[in-house]
């Protein structure tokens, strides 16, 4: 299946591999050097990011503009900032 190209972003974080907690240990960390309205690339393969990555941008007040969680990797795109 092919999908669409993803929109290009400011950055890019790379978590193919790692384990609960540390992709939202490193996306915590990686945010906090951005600055308001830059777009943040995320690609993961812990199933738990699906649940994770939104509660985070909930809480910490970024928009999640994309989210793709049926193939891996998956990938979330971050806008930092409401």
């Amino acid at each position: 299946m092919i999908n669409s190209p993803l929109p290009d972003t400011d950055h890019k974080l790379e978590a193919v591999g790692l384990r609960c907690p540390e992709p939202v240990m490193m996306l915590r960390l990686k945010i906090r050097k951005m600055s308001t309205g830059e777009t943040l690339l995320v690609n993961a393969d812990d199933p738990s990011t699906s649940r994770d990555i939104p509660s985070f941008c909930r809480f910490m007040e970024h928009q999640l503009i994309y989210q793709q969680v049926k193939v891996i990797p998956f990938q979330y795109i971050i806008k930092k900032g409401l």
